[in-house]
């Protein structure tokens, strides 16, 4: 049986409202995070990610009441991430309803969480958030919402997040964020052929072709998807179309 390829709308959140930037900076307020979750929802995304971009920033746990508030509302998995330090930072947002939690800075600094998590919680709950940014030939890992450089190749974190037990893999091009010029293929490429889990393709988007070829070309399991829709350029429904004619294996939109 073909698994569906999914298409995941992400809401990075600040101050409790949905904000979207370029590059991780110059943000902007787009909309009420549980609303857009249900409308996102009602034009048939597979998935949302809930992000608090600051949280870990400003070194404070992520907006856990807003989770749940948006969690209650929904059918659709979400994946809630941002602040995450602990295994019982993972346990406390799953029980306020995120299926899964993307772990991203606190996975550098103790990888032992992805282990610890995983057997806790299963692996389909850990998702390794890499933000990757290319300095020549490779990709380097940064942390803290795009601020801090470690010397972590992405490539081969990404291998390593995986052997440690993480069951899926959000790759974020800190270049093409908000750039709409497409998502980083190459760098996609590399990750899918290094790991063993799906890889969700993000940064970029800027037209349903874009999120076609990160499956297509790149081989990514599915793409996320945020300011084209914040802003109206397309709907979740032409994008998944597109998919569609394309040959992609789509779950259906309710009419």
């Amino acid at each position: 049986m073909t698994l569906s390829t999914r298409l995941i709308v992400c809401l990075d959140v600040r101050d409790g409202r949905v904000v979207k930037g370029t590059q991780f900076v110059g943000l902007r307020d787009v909309g009420d995070p549980v609303a857009l979750a249900e409308r996102y929802e009602r034009e048939g995304a597979d998935e949302i990610v809930f992000l608090d971009i600051v949280a870990t920033h400003e070194e404070r746990a992520t907006l856990l009441d807003l989770a749940q508030r948006t969690a209650e509302r929904l059918f659709i998995p979400l994946t809630i991430g941002g602040g995450i330090r602990t295994v019982a930072d993972i346990g406390t947002a799953l029980r306020a309803g995120a299926d899964k939690v993307g772990i991203n800075s606190a996975a550098v600094q103790n990888p032992h969480i992805l282990t610890e998590g995983a057997e806790r919680f299963g692996a389909q709950c850990i998702v390794a958030s890499i933000d990757a940014k290319r300095e020549g030939e490779r990709w380097v890992v940064y942390t803290a919402g795009g601020r801090n450089r470690t010397d972590l190749d992405a490539v081969t974190w990404a291998r390593e997040c995986t052997a440690r037990g993480a069951g899926e893999i959000l790759l974020t091009s800190i270049d093409q964020d908000g750039a709409r010029s497409g998502y980083d293929i190459e760098l996609t490429r590399a990750v899918v052929a290094a790991v063993d889990v799906p890889v969700i393709a993000s940064g970029g988007a800027g037209t349903s072709e874009h999120v076609v070829s990160a499956i297509r070309d790149a081989g990514a399991e599915a793409a996320l998807v945020a300011g084209i829709l914040h802003d109206g350029v397309t709907t979740v429904a032409a994008i998944k179309t597109a998919m569609r004619d394309a040959g992609l294996s789509v779950r259906p939109v309710a009419a």
